[in-house]
């Protein structure tokens, strides 16, 4: 492991390209200490304490969010903003069309979904600062919308600096970005966790068996996220003037988890939706309603599992064109053994996806209600761990690593993976 690293500080345009990934990383850190004026600190600190809501959305910002700084609302809109022109693209038919022309179609959608990140930032800054007024020093409109254009403006900065890593340093930019704010949040966990057992709280058992269940469920999530099925494909030998062509065999791979942890952000989202409106009616039933949604409430996990469930299968269905696939494979003349081409052949890999996805959704599902299992079994509470944080920062890293390897095996060094 150690000479494999050493490979990587050998060649030029790869140790260029980590070093500015870490030096935006740093950008990313510094700003998140930058607060939003015209906000006291001490009211937003007091909100955190009050529910855990709030410090579910903080982990996300890379604790940005707790101290209400530039970076408070971090790369979500533009998230919501790619899922959103995801979706459309399957109902309009000009975003359809953009999505095959290749580079010159992803340019136009990347511009359109930059500015409707734009939008949905700004708007959801104007209802963080209303919802927030309490916190906030003088809530006039006028500061009002300071705020809500100083959080937009941080986002969209994020944004570019995402856009940067992607361009000029390795991985994803924008998923690496949510990665360092997760992994951010570690030493502030291991530091509750050391003040449990100082304060006698929580014994080393509890500890050991906490490290215990973490690391195992980290070698699941990389099994499951490096999971495929394969499905043969043989292709028939065509005879193009004096070359044969094709003959031979190969497989397509259908991931298990195919919709990622979307289906997860879709479910949260929608249970988070009223438990954080509630929080700011002064009404008797809607507050005993949210009660019963409370996140770890046997209603609200349950109802959770099933959105993910159906969310899964939903934009399994919205992303995965199964109708093309077969479509290609009858085009260049590939077949599925025992299944004949066209309908028969999109019958059959509907069928294989079907039972694959449902798969997929059941670890979603067990990987979403983990933390509350982790909490109830270790009694650790105030450290989360586990769900949306541990099924990106897995597939995070082994994406990157991935990639890191491919550019030191390009250049015949021996790379991470054997």
């Amino acid at each position: 492991m150690l000479s494999a690293l050493s490979n990587v500080f050998k060649i030029p345009e790869l140790r260029d390209k980590i070093v500015f990934t870490l030096i935006m990383f740093a950008v990313f850190r510094m700003g998140t200490h930058i607060p939003v004026p015209g906000v006291d600190p001490s009211a937003i600190e007091q909100l955190f304490n009050n529910g855990s809501l709030f410090g579910l959305l903080d982990l996300f910002s890379g604790g940005a969010f707790s101290k209400f700084s530039i970076f408070a609302m971090s790369i979500t809109p533009y998230i919501n903003a790619a899922i959103i022109m995801q979706l459309l693209t399957v109902v309009i038919p000009t975003l359809e069309q953009w999505s095959k022309e290749g580079a010159e179609g992803h340019k136009k959608t990347t511009k359109v979904t930059r500015y409707l990140t734009v939008v949905l930032a700004f708007f959801q800054a104007v209802g963080m600062s209303i919802g927030l007024k309490q916190a906030i020093l003088n809530p006039n409109p006028v500061n009002i919308l300071i705020i809500a254009i100083t959080l937009t403006a941080g986002t969209v900065f994020l944004m570019w600096v995402g856009e940067q890593i992607t361009a000029q340093g390795v991985g994803n930019g924008i998923s690496l970005i949510i990665f360092a704010g997760i992994v951010a949040a570690l030493p502030k966990n291991i530091g509750t966790i050391y003040s449990y057992v100082q304060a006698g709280t929580i014994s080393y058992f509890s500890v050991l068996l906490f490290g215990v269940i973490a690391l195992a469920m980290i070698v699941f999530v990389i099994f499951v996220e490096t999971g495929f099925r394969r499905i043969p494909i043989s292709y028939t030998k065509r005879v193009v003037g004096q070359r044969a062509y094709g003959g031979h065999s190969s497989h397509i791979p259908i991931k298990i988890n195919p919709a990622g942890v979307i289906p997860i952000i879709f479910a949260s989202s929608v249970l988070m939706f009223p438990v954080t409106i509630a929080q700011f009616i002064e009404i008797p039933w809607v507050r005993t309603v949210a009660s019963y949604l409370e996140w770890g409430t046997p209603l609200q996990t349950a109802i959770y599992v099933l959105l993910i469930l159906f969310f899964t299968y939903f934009y399994t269905a919205v992303t995965v064109k199964i109708s093309d696939m077969a479509e290609n494979l009858k085009k260049y003349g590939g077949f599925i053994p025992g299944i004949r081409p066209g309908q028969p052949t999109a019958d059959y890999l509907d069928y294989v996806l079907t039972r694959v996805t449902l798969a997929g959704s059941v670890f979603l599902a067990f990987i979403a209600v983990l933390p509350n299992m982790i909490a109830g079994m270790t009694h650790i509470q105030g450290v989360y761990f586990g769900g949306t944080a541990l099924l990106i920062v897995v597939s995070v890293a082994l994406h990157t690593m991935k990639q890191i390897e491919s550019m030191i095996v390009m250049r015949h060094y021996e790379g991470f993976m054997k």
